[in-house]
């Protein structure tokens, strides 16, 4: 039996404050001021004469006040130490100060602290009177105690203000008892953090008025925040009200404003004489009464702008540094009101959610044993809602099991009513089209793309873009960042379900069973007007038949269908598709304006189907032929968006979709006749892709945007429409048109004709003052004049193979990329291009003049001069190219950085100028780098030097300021690099090198040292563990059998890769003191056993042992490695896995793939609480998988292809994210037969749970 009992976490107090004073000295001035102070900031304090009465000595009912109050203020005043009775309660308060939960502040009013430490001054004079009494002792030592505790002293204080004084006491007792109270309620989860985002917005130091709104759904926890935020910060302000269910008070009578107008002012007033006569009264009262008093005001659910307009009207209402927060679940109240500083409530995290539902099930922070699984279902179930979590937590308090899981059955059929009626209040608040659009996404829409959404919504007739916008104000949708999913809570599904069931039922379809059920038993009914499903296995004929009675149905939405294929074949002859269907396969309703039928089945429409209603036809993968057979024409005047992409189209004729606006039929590949009305005014993009069409006509089409015709390689005429100053980006590329003429098309910012093989005629306007991007590659262009392109970033002329002349514009500001390579070109003058990063200039054979303007190549990065044969010198300076007598040179101005390709170069290109900071060369001769000169002068700064130079010269050692070195197909490393001082990356490739220098542990800063495909070398250097900051270690595909020891004083190794070392045997037994290791691969090693110490790499996140054929066992203290994330022992030689392995929390990924000997996992497997891929692939011994997996909640993967595994625990169907791999018969006898899909490209099959 579930527990119900909750221990009090707190410590329960009668009183807040305890005000011990002296009456004469203070009572009436003083003290009286304090304790009011207090009582108003709800303070509850105790004042002797307040409640014991009169006479009273201090007695049990004194001691008790005293030990029941969590705060003591002891105000020491002149005659204060004369009092017996004061320093009695002094001793009992001073006692209940040590013990917990208890604190003692002094106030010295008019004395000081060392008076009374000491009792000298007038405390001494007042306590002299006392010397002789028995308890004189033990009233010194408590007047010194209290004399040294933190307090306040009047005179140090606001100047001795004693207003100021007494505001500064109260503020600090609030402030404690603030932070001691704050979590009070133990049943408060996930509070600390949000309350934290809402005072980021709130600075209550800052003396403006702010306005703080809180949006969130119903049940979300907005009020609970608000309280929160409330109880922490109120005692911050003179005045404070909390207002709560405004809309449900304003809603219920006339007056309802009038009273909350009257309780906002009675609240931060304490008057009780305020007597509203009107609304407008109150909005002049509120206005007059907040100007003078900084106000923390709280207005808990609003949903109409007229409640805040009363309650809240302008800033200028309140004083300075006044606070007000709105709770609303409509957004759109707050961005009406100008509250500009808005906070979306996130709903639970699984664990808090747990968490809260446990304190309200158990009374206890986590399930109590047995309840663990049922706990983590209702978890699931409320999705993070508060409302349904702790209406739950209380309900199934105390039940017993069996309870739980017939409430849990109950739930999946019948939503939980309290918070459904909770959540329909703000459905009821919508206009009709919004509840109606509100009813289509919790129904259908849910998942889909915004834009989808809108067009399908709007394809019925609904203003859709504005609609989704009010729900999502409202709360009852989201539309996700930055893909636009438009989502909705579980809840708010279930209740606009509910509704529909409730209101308006078979509206809407969308359950497969149902849907099935009422077109086999020919249910249907004109009140249907949408359907989604997937007609799977549902017959075709009984489709077409249920759909007779659906006449009024609008919306029809077909998923990807499986077996229709094959009733269509049963029936199909290929002369004539439709007429040996049945004829109930005929009829669609008359009725629809958005159908999508994917893989639709029928060759065309059936006669009956006027469309004459449709808005969206959607049939992407269809085996239509025609619309309709025989040709015939319809009308489609309201036709909007045809999408019949990759489909069997051969004919199209649209002369009636006058207005069409998107027009896709990308790779109908079998289309050879197409037809636009001769005005189609509306039209905004046309695809028509890899068709069969020879010329085409769009007619006048003035509103076209984007033009996409590439892949039509049979395409031979066709002119674009004139005037089409909206269109923006062509795409004519791979087809055969010899001329195209874009004069009139001024505004584009895209063209792309690539593979037109055929063109050698291209007309362009002078300006294209909006082009970004011109490909042009393969043509038979011969002659180029690109007029003024300003916007112009890429242009790639590449393959031109006739192109003889071009013209660029004199200035291309943007341009970041130019390919000409393969032309013909003689002289390339390119203009102004200031930011030019790419020239590929790669087999221009024939180039003997570059003309380039002073500066203009500043920015050039990567150069390719391949094949320049012209070229054989490149130098860089800063004279003027146009001044240069040189035919063989490029001059250039100062660069940054320069990635150089060339096969001629005589010399290597070096600057005189220290900016060169990055340089990758690579040349297939073999000259030495350095021969100009110019290298220290250049590399004092840097390099990065790629080559494929068989020498290189020793001075490179002499570059002690060199970073960065990468030697590649270069015979041995140079001897003397540990005068690289400041060389901190390091790579080497060749494959001769046997030895690296010892020199090399001389570098102090190399925190890179990669050695990949150095096949001959076979040691290191004995004091590589010199290397003081290496991070990155990289020994791939060597010869390597053993590491030096000093490999692990790398104290900073962060990376070692010793993959493809086949000749590795062993490992330093000292391995585990690499302590900052998190990754080490040692695939296709040749070790038999792994040093005990790795248990100790307590930072090791990735540990790959992949081919490792001859390693038989692991470490038995493998689950100490408590940062492991991965683990990959695919294809080794192990047998069983340490039981220890089930302590690795953190571990993600388990790839056992080719284990040949494991035999058996561990049973407790579901401790690998984190694990969300575990491979078996090919372990052939493999029998079983433990039951514990059903647990593993985190698993998304799991492959047992190839074992011996005969069936899958039964509880495994329960992991809801789990995408299975494995034979077709180990999945059907686990109970997944319709589950079941093909991997295509092995004999393999898988579910997704």
């Amino acid at each position: 039996m579930a527990s119900s009992s909750t221990a009090s976490i707190h410590k329960s107090f009668k009183y807040d404050v305890f005000l011990s004073f002296r009456g004469e000295d203070t009572r009436t001035n003083f003290v009286d001021h304090l304790y009011n102070a207090l009582q108003q900031q709800s303070i509850y304090t105790y004042k002797d004469g307040e409640a014991i009465k009169k006479g009273n000595l201090i007695s049990a009912e004194l001691i008790g006040s005293i030990e029941g109050s969590r705060f003591y203020i002891i105000v020491f005043s002149r005659n204060y130490a004369s009092s017996s009775w004061c320093l009695d309660e002094l001793v009992k308060i001073m006692e209940c100060h040590k013990m917990t939960d208890h604190t003692a502040y002094p106030v010295f009013y008019d004395v000081e602290p060392t008076e009374v430490r000491n009792q000298i001054g007038t405390v001494g004079e007042a306590f002299v009177k006392h010397e002789n009494d028995e308890a004189a002792g033990k009233w010194k030592e408590a007047l010194k105690e209290a004399a040294n505790l933190a307090g306040w002293e009047l005179k140090n204080t606001a100047n001795g203000h004693e207003a100021k004084f007494i505001q500064k006491i109260v503020e600090e007792i609030s402030l404690q008892l603030r932070s001691s109270d704050f979590d009070i309620d133990e049943k408060l989860v996930g509070m600390e953090t949000r309350v934290k985002d809402v005072l980021s917005l709130m600075e209550t130091g800052v003396d403006d008025v702010r306005m703080i709104g809180i949006k969130g759904m119903g049940g979300g926890g907005k009020t609970t925040l608000a309280r929160a935020v409330f109880d922490q910060i109120s005692y911050l302000f003179e005045g404070k009200s909390f207002i709560e269910n405004v809309r449900e008070v304003s809603s219920t009578s006339l007056s309802g404003l009038k009273s909350l107008q009257n309780q906002v002012l009675k609240d931060v007033s304490f008057a009780q004489g305020i007597n509203i006569s009107n609304v407008h009264d109150g909005k002049r009262m509120i206005k007059r009464m907040m100007r003078g008093i900084k106000v923390l005001v709280v207005l808990d659910d609003v949903d109409h702008i007229d409640q805040l307009a009363a309650l809240a009207g302008m800033p200028n209402w309140f004083s300075p540094r006044s606070r007000i927060i709105i709770t609303t679940r409509d957004e759109q109240v707050l961005v009406a009101h100008r509250v500009k500083l808005i906070v979306d409530v996130n709903l639970l995290s699984y664990n808090e959610a747990i968490c809260l539902f446990s304190r309200y099930a158990f009374g206890t922070e986590i399930p109590i044993q047995g309840y663990g699984e049922l706990s983590g279902k209702v978890v699931r179930y409320a999705n993070g809602l508060p409302l349904t979590i702790t209406v739950l937590g209380s309900f199934l308090c105390g039940k017993n099991v069996s309870e739980w899981i017939d409430a849990l059955k109950r739930l999946e059929t019948i939503p939980l009513n309290e918070t459904l009626q909770k959540l329909e209040l703000s459905y009821v608040t919508l206009e009709e089209d919004y509840k109606e659009i509100f009813l289509n996404v919790a129904c259908i829409l849910k998942g889909w793309s915004k834009e989808l959404a809108i067009e399908a919504l709007e394809s019925c007739g609904f203003h859709a873009t504005n609609g989704l916008k009010i729900l999502e104000q409202k709360s009852l949708i989201t539309i996700s960042k930055p893909y636009e999913f438009v989502g909705m809570h579980d809840h708010i599904e279930e209740m606009g379900r509910n509704i529909v069931r409730r209101l308006h039922p078979n509206s809407r379809l969308w359950i497969k069973e149902e849907i099935k059920d009422i077109l086999a038993n020919d249910l249907g009914t004109n009140a249907t007007r949408y359907i989604r499903f997937d007609i799977g296995n549902v017959n075709l004929e009984i489709v077409m038949k249920g759909l007779r009675k659906m006449k009024e149905l609008r919306f029809l939405h077909v998923a990807p269908p499986h077996i229709q294929e094959d009733f269509v074949e049963r029936h199909r002859n290929h002369d004539n598709v439709n007429q040996h269907l049945p004829n109930a396969l005929q009829y669609l309703p008359n009725a629809l304006q958005y159908l999508h039928w994917y893989k639709y089945p029928l060759s065309s429409f059936p006669n009956t189907f006027l469309g004459n209603n449709l808005v969206a036809l959607k049939m992407v993968k269809s085996k239509i032929v025609q619309l309709w057979e025989g040709g015939e024409r319809k009308v489609l005047n309201k036709l909007k968006i045809l999408d019949l992409s990759r489909s069997n189209l051969m004919t199209l004729d649209l002369r009636s979709a006058v207005n069409l606006e998107l027009l896709r039929l990308d790779g109908c590949n079998s289309l050879v006749e197409f037809h636009l009305p001769g005005r189609c005014l509306n039209l905004k993009s046309l695809t028509l892709t890899y068709s069969k069409l020879r010329t085409l006509d769009i007619g006048q089409t003035p509103n076209l945007k984007h033009l996409d015709l590439k892949g039509c390689y049979y395409l031979v005429e066709f002119r674009l429409p004139n005037p089409c100053l909206e269109l923006i980006s062509v795409n004519l590329s791979g087809s055969n048109l010899r001329t195209i003429d874009l004069h009139s098309c001024v505004n584009l910012k895209l063209l792309d004709l690539k593979y037109c093989s055929a063109l050698v005629e291209l007309h362009m306007p002078g300006k294209y003052l909006n082009l970004r991007s011109l490909t042009l590659t393969y043509s038979k262009l011969r002659t180029l004049h690109i007029g003024q392109t300003p916007n112009l970033e890429d242009l790639d002329l590449n393959n031109c193979y006739d192109l003889e002349d071009f013209h660029m514009a004199d200035k291309c500001p943007k341009l970041t990329s130019l390919n000409i390579s393969y032309s013909k070109l003689k002289t390339l003058d390119l203009g102004l291009a200031p930011n030019l990063k790419n020239l590929n200039l790669e087999e221009c054979n024939n180039l003997v003049q570059l003309h380039v303007p002073f500066g203009c190549l500043e920015n050039l990065v990567y150069l390719v001069l391949s094949g320049c044969l012209r070229y054989t010198s490149f130098l860089f300076d800063k004279r003027n190219a146009a001044s240069s007598s040189r035919d063989e040179s490029i001059e250039v101005g100062p660069l940054a950085e320069l990635h150089l390709i060339a096969k001629s170069l005589k010399e290597c290109p070096l600057h005189p100028d220290n900016t060169l900071r990055k340089f990758q060369f690579q040349c297939f001769y073999k000259d030495d780098p350095s021969s100009t000169g110019n290298v220290e002068k250049l590399l004092s700064f840097g390099l990065c030097a790629c080559t494929n130079l068989e020498t290189f010269s020793e001075s490179i050692c002499g570059l002690r300021r060199l970073r960065k070195l990468k030697l590649e197909c270069y015979p041995e490393a140079p001897k003397d690099l540990d005068q690289l001082e400041c060389l901190e990356e390091l790579s080497i490739s060749t494959t001769d090198m046997k030895h690296l220098p010892d020199s090399i542990c001389m570098l102090k800063h190399l925190e890179i040292l990669q050695l990949k495909d150095c096949w001959s070398l076979e040691k290191l250097p004995e004091d590589l563990g010199r290397l003081e900051c290496l991070k990155m270690l990289t020994l791939s595909d060597t010869k390597i059998k053993h590491l030096p020891d000093s490999i692990c004083m790398l104290k900073h190794l962060v990376f070692l890769e010793l993959s493809d070392c086949f000749y590795l045997e062993t490992l330093p037994e000292d391995l585990g003191q690499l302590e900052c290791l998190e990754t080490l691969d040692l695939s296709y090693a040749k070790i038999e056993r792994l040093p005990d110490s790795i248990c100790m790499l307590k930072h090791l996140k990735n540990l790959v042992l992949a081919r490792c054929s001859l390693l038989k066992t692991l470490p038995k203290d493998l689950g100490e490695l408590e940062c492991l994330l991965e683990l990959n022992m695919s294809s080794s030689m192990i047998k069983h896995l340490p039981d220890t392995i089930c302590m690795l929390k953190d571990l993600e990924h388990l790839n056992l793939n080719h284990c040949l000997l494991l035999e058996k996992l561990p049973d407790d497997l579901d401790r690998l609480e984190s694990l969300r891929s575990l491979t078996l692939r090919k372990c052939k011994l493999l029998r079983d998988i433990p039951i514990s997996i059903c647990k593993m909640k985190r698993l998304e993967r799991l492959d047992v292809t190839g074992t011996c595994i005969s069936n899958l625990p039964h509880d495994i169907c329960l992991l809801k994210r789990l995408h299975i791999l494995g034979s077709r018969g180990l999945l059907e006898s686990s109970g997944f037969t319709s589950k079941i899909q093909t991997v295509q490209y092995e004999d393999t099959c898988f579910v997704d749970v």
